[in-house]
C-alpha cells in the first residue's frame, strides 16, 4: 500500500464535507457531480451488508440514473418538507494506491442524518456508515462507489433525499 500525502487526505476531507453541504443545502443538481460517469450509489441495510446479501433500498449505477433521481426529488415526489443535516465522522482510509498517476482510495466514515420538519421537530432520520471507493480525476476526487450502510431495518416513511 502506498502512503497518502497530506494534500490527498485534505482533498478527501473536502470531498466528504462538500458532499454533506450539497445534500444539506438541497442543491440536488450538484449531487451527481460527486461521482464518476459510471459511479455507483447504494443505500443498503446493515443486516444485508453483513450477510453479503445484495438487496439495497436504492441502487443507482450511472450519472444518468443520479440525474433521474434528482429530477424525481425536485419534480415528482410529494412529501412533508424537511431539512436534513449530515454529521459525518472523519474518514478512515482502508486502502490507498497510486499507480501510473491514478490514485484510488477506499475509505469509510460514520454518519448521522438529522431531519428537521418545518414545524420544528428534529429527529435522527438515518445513521450508519459510508464505505467508499474514490478515484482522482482531472476534476478532483470523485466517488466511484458510495455505499451507505444504515443501521436500522426500519426506514421512516420513504427515503427521498440522498444520504
Amino acid at each position: 500500500m502506498n502512503h497518502m500525502d497530506f494534500k490527498t487526505f485534505s482533498d478527501l476531507m473536502a470531498l466528504y464535507a462538500d458532499y454533506a453541504m450539497v445534500c444539506d443545502g438541497a442543491r440536488w443538481e450538484q449531487w451527481p457531480e460527486f461521482f464518476v460517469e459510471q459511479g455507483i450509489y447504494k443505500l443498503q441495510p446493515r443486516e444485508n451488508f453483513e450477510q453479503g446479501l445484495p438487496l439495497c433500498l436504492i441502487e443507482l449505477v450511472s450519472k444518468a440514473m443520479f440525474k433521474d433521481r434528482v429530477y424525481g426529488v425536485k419534480e415528482t415526489m410529494y412529501h412533508d418538507p424537511y431539512y436534513q443535516r449530515h454529521i459525518v465522522g472523519t474518514p478512515r482510509v482502508i486502502a490507498f494506491s497510486s499507480q501510473g498517476g491514478t490514485e484510488r482510495i477506499e475509505s469509510e466514515a460514520n454518519y448521522a442524518v438529522i431531519r428537521t420538519k418545518f414545524d420544528g421537530e428534529s429527529t435522527v432520520f438515518n445513521c450508519g456508515f459510508y464505505r467508499d471507493t474514490i478515484v482522482r480525476t482531472p476534476q478532483g476526487l470523485k466517488f466511484e462507489q458510495r455505499l451507505c450502510v444504515y443501521d436500522t431495518e426500519m426506514v421512516a416513511n420513504s427515503m427521498i433525499y440522498p444520504i
